[in-house]
C-alpha cells in the first residue's frame, strides 16, 4: 500500500460508487491519488455473494484508477465499535497517510452507514495519537497519522449538504462504476430477488439526487458532502 491524497471508506462495497465516485474521478483527473477501503464484503446483501461483490469491487476500482482497494472483512450488519475494529482502520490510515478521508453518512436508512461513520471518524482521530501502537504487514511499528479533514458523503436519506462538488463531466464514468456491481443494480435479465436498489427507479433516483444537489450551485450533476468540522477558506475566489 502506498500513500494517497484521498482515502474513500465505505462499509459496503458500492457505497463509495453510489455516493462520491464522481468526486474521486474528478480529483484523479486533477492529478491526486485515491485509495479505497471497504469495511465489509456486503455478504448480507439479498443479491449476489461475497465473492461476486469482491470481483465487482475490483472491476469498479480499475475503472476509477484507484491506487489500491482493501477490504477489512468486518461482519456485515454485525460489526462493532470496538478496539479491534478501530485498530484495523487505524492501520490502513497510517499506511495510506491520506490528507482527506471520505466516509459514510452520519445517519441513514441502513443502520450500518451511521455506525460506520462513527467508527471511521473515531479511527481518524485515534490514528493521530502517539500512544496507540500498530504495526504494518511486515510487523514494523507504524507512525501516527491524522488526516487533515474528513467529510461524510450523503447516501439514501436526504441531507442538506455543506458543500457540493461539480461532477458533470464525470457522470457517465460514475454510472459505469456503479454498474460494475452487476448483481446489485438494474439488470432486466437477472433472476435474483428484487431489492430497493435493483430496479431502474433506483438509478433514476441517483440521477435525480445528483441533479438536485448540483442545480443550486449551477452544476448539472453534483455530489453533496457534510463537514465534520468548520471548513477553512484561504481565498474567497476559490469558491463557486
Amino acid at each position: 500500500m502506498q500513500p494517497v491524497d484521498i482515502l474513500a471508506i465505505g462499509v459496503h462495497p458500492d457505497d463509495v460508487e453510489l455516493s462520491c465516485s464522481g468526486t474521486l474521478i474528478k480529483h484523479i483527473e486533477k492529478g491526486y491519488t485515491v485509495g479505497l477501503l471497504d469495511l465489509t464484503r456486503g455478504e448480507l446483501g439479498s443479491r449476489g455473494t461475497a465473492e461476486t461483490r469482491d470481483q465487482e469491487a475490483a472491476d469498479s476500482s480499475k475503472i476509477l484508477g484507484a491506487k489500491f482497494r482493501e477490504n477489512l472483512r468486518m461482519a456485515d450488519g454485525f460489526f462493532q465499535h470496538n478496539p479491534e475494529n478501530l485498530k484495523k482502520i487505524i492501520r490502513i490510515i497510517r499506511a495510506a497517510q491520506p490528507k482527506i478521508v471520505l466516509t459514510n453518512a452520519i445517519s441513514d436508512r441502513h443502520p450500518d452507514h451511521g455506525r460506520a461513520a462513527k467508527l471511521t471518524a473515531d479511527a481518524c482521530f485515534l490514528s493521530g495519537l502517539l500512544k496507540i501502537e500498530t504495526v504494518d504487514n511486515d510487523g514494523k511499528p507504524q507512525k501516527h497519522w491524522r488526516p487533515k479533514v474528513m467529510y461524510h458523503y450523503i447516501q439514501d436519506y436526504y441531507q442538506h449538504p455543506d458543500f457540493v462538488v461539480d461532477i458533470t463531466p464525470y457522470w457517465d464514468k460514475k454510472v459505469e462504476m456503479i454498474m460494475a456491481f452487476k448483481t446489485q443494480f438494474y439488470n432486466p435479465d437477472s433472476k435474483e430477488p428484487e431489492t430497493p436498489i435493483s430496479g431502474l427507479s433506483f438509478l433514476e433516483f441517483i440521477k435525480a439526487r445528483s441533479r438536485d444537489y448540483g442545480r443550486p450551485a449551477g452544476y448539472e450533476f453534483g455530489e453533496g458532502f457534510v463537514k465534520a468540522r468548520y471548513i477553512g477558506v484561504d481565498d474567497l475566489f476559490d469558491l463557486d
